[in-house]
This record gives structure tokens, sequence and C-alpha cells, in this order.
């Protein structure tokens, strides 16, 4: 079993910008740096009482709203596409309080590390009291500059995020460097599919809090054109699901 400070030495191994180690977990970026807040929505993600509730009260209501699909579910889907009985290394980028990477973590096998990611402190500080284990790291960083080197990972995933991020694209072929030829990567995100009364609502709502809502095939072009196979997405509602596969 890996202990804590092992599990730390082990993340910065990993890392190729030097860290420092605070509250609990790695910070590539230093005190100075602030997580960019200029939409209603980010500001809220680096609030110390949205960081409180988003994992018992926030996401599980909220996200069931977008999608009819519970917590328990996204966990059971989540580790299903990442392919977590064989994987060694995960990186959840912008994984907020862990309430994903730990669960997820507790599906590798013994020895092996899930790293989580994220911009905000709030929710980092949050990660390390209430989601740290056996198995979890975490890191504060910006994400469209992930710091990790080219094939570190090979399970890499981003749930409920990209469509707060600043240049999620980009954030997401960042994704996909950092992955392992042969590794899976899975992202939970908007979906602007619906009829077209519904659609506009969303897209308004979604432009007042400062959320970027995806058609259906963003996301997948973007993974085809990376050359990645087994894209395959799913709908609900309001949110898609999509992962692919890094060929060897």
């Amino acid at each position: 079993m890996i202990d804590n400070l092992d599990r730390v030495e082990l993340t910065r191994s990993l890392l190729n910008k030097p860290a420092t180690l605070r509250h609990g977990y790695l910070d590539v970026l230093g005190e100075a740096t602030a997580a960019p807040v200029p939409t209603f929505a980010q500001r809220a993600m680096n609030s110390p009482f949205v960081a409180a509730v988003y994992e018992g009260l926030w996401r599980p209501t909220s996200f069931y709203l977008a999608s009819g699909v519970t917590t328990q579910a996204e966990e059971r889907r989540a580790a299903a596409a990442l392919h977590l009985r064989s994987a060694t290394r995960l990186l959840d980028v912008a994984c907020g309080p862990g309430n994903f990477t730990a669960p997820l973590a507790a599906r590798l096998s013994t020895g092996s590390l899930a790293v989580g990611f994220d911009i905000s402190e709030p929710m980092l500080t949050r990660a390390v009291q209430d989601n740290s284990g056996p198995r979890t790291c975490y890191v504060r960083g910006d994400a469209r500059e992930l710091p990790f080197g080219d094939e570190t990972f090979d399970a890499v995933c981003c749930f409920g995020a990209l469509y707060l991020i600043p240049e999620p694209f980009r954030v997401a072929r960042e994704m996909i460097r950092v992955l392992r030829p042969g590794g899976r990567i899975a992202i939970l995100t908007s979906y602007a599919g619906q009829p077209p009364p519904i659609n506009l609502a969303l897209h308004t709502t979604a432009r007042l809090i400062g959320l970027t809502m995806f058609d259906k095939d963003a996301f997948v072009e973007l993974f085809n054109d990376a050359g990645l196979t087994d894209v395959e997405q799913q709908t609900q509602r309001a949110l898609q699901f999509v992962t692919g596969t890094k060929p060897q």
C-alpha cells in the first residue's frame, strides 16, 4: 500500500513543473496565481461555500435533473468506460472536491494512483479533507497546460467541467496528449441537442451564467481528428458522455 508521503512523491515524479505542497495538495501555480473567475459559474466553483455543498447536494441534484442519471450510475459507467480494472494511473481533470476521484481510485488495483487535478483552492482543500485515500493525490494547476509529460496516464477523465473551463477544446487535446497508447479517455459535458424551444432556453441560460453548450459533434469530431478509436457517445437530456481509446 502507498502511504501519504509516497503518494505525494510519486505524483511529484509525474509532474514536469516544480510544485509546492500546500494544504495537502501539490500546487504548480503558487499562491500568487488565482483561478480565472470571469463568469458567475467560475466564481461559484471557486467559492468555499459551493465547495462545501458541491459533493453532497449541488452536483447530485443538478446532474440528476440534467441527465436523469444518478451519481452511483455515473460512477459505474465511468469505471467501465475507463477500463479501471487494468489502469494504474488515472487523471481526473477539474476534479472539484474529489467526488469522482475517490470512488474511481477505489476501483484501481493496489499500488495504483488517481490524481485529481483542479485550479480551485477551495475545491482542492475540500478534496484533501473529504476524499483522500491510499490511491489518491491532488494537484492544483491550469488544465489548458497540464503539467505532465506525454503519455503519462492510462485513463483520463473530466466529468462536468469542460463547459466551465476557458478553451475547453484545448483542455481536451491536453487530456489526449497525456494519455498513454491503449489508454481510455472519458468526458461528461453539456449537450445542446434538444428541440428548438428547449435548446434556445438552455443556450440563453448558459450564456447568462457563463456556461458553454456543446453540440453533438464537437467532441466526437475532436476525438476522431486526434486519431482516437472506439469513439462512442451517449446523450441524456442536457448532457453527453463521450469516450475513446488512444491507439497503440
